[in-house]
């Protein structure tokens, strides 16, 4: 998996290398590749509609080359090397079938955060491509303790500590977004992505 300028993603497949992509993501292939819609498992659909972070996804598989995008957003391209990664649904591009996924509730997240409550978690070893509303900034963890509006947040690496932080008073939140009211705070071993663009989302509600 690889980056084909800044807004697609570029994946060599080959047999036994399936891709879980996001439903409609495709943009052109070369060789021979099919394309399989592949609704969660049972409890991941329950999860999903509790939550409102179920992502559309599609299986691919065959050998060739296939070229992903999402409407010219910015993609960003990780590999996982045994850790995890906690991301918005909506910041999903696509990933390695042979990792791991589920829905997980972000901790430390007020319901009135604007944020959701749940997050997708990725977990293994391979590859993962995010999108981000522009051009992200990814801020080091360890450097120093790291504050986020929730509301351009893409992912973080899972088993940061996180604490809330709200710098308003309640009474102030109206007419407000929720990243003058509420910030995420990060800190341990890992990253935070970060996009430059406000994710549009009710600010009372659990999931946007």
């Amino acid at each position: 998996m690889s980056l084909h300028g800044s807004k697609i993603a570029k994946i060599i497949m080959g047999p036994g290398q399936d891709l879980m992509a996001r439903t409609g993501s495709m943009i052109a292939y070369e060789g021979l590749i099919d394309f399989n819609p592949n609704p969660p498992q049972l409890g991941q659909m329950a999860r999903s509609w509790a939550t409102g972070e179920g992502v559309p996804l599609m299986t691919a598989t065959g050998q060739g080359e296939l070229y992903l995008a999402d409407y010219g957003k910015e993609v960003v391209v990780v590999q996982l090397a045994g850790e995890g990664l906690s991301v918005n649904g909506k910041n999903i591009l696509a990933f390695d079938s042979t990792l791991s996924w589920t829905i997980e509730r972000v901790k430390g997240v007020s319901m009135l955060s604007g944020m959701g409550m749940f997050n997708v978690v990725i977990r293994g070893n391979g590859w993962v491509a995010l999108t981000s509303k522009g051009t992200p900034v990814v801020l080091d963890t360890r450097e120093a303790p790291t504050y986020v509006d929730t509301d351009a947040l893409v992912g973080f690496t899972d088993g940061l500590s996180i604490s809330p932080k709200r710098t308003a008073r309640f009474g102030g939140l109206i007419g407000r977004g929720s990243g003058e009211s509420f910030q995420l705070g990060f800190s341990g071993q890992g990253f935070v992505m970060v996009q430059p663009s406000e994710d549009a989302r009710p600010t009372f509600s659990v999931r946007g």
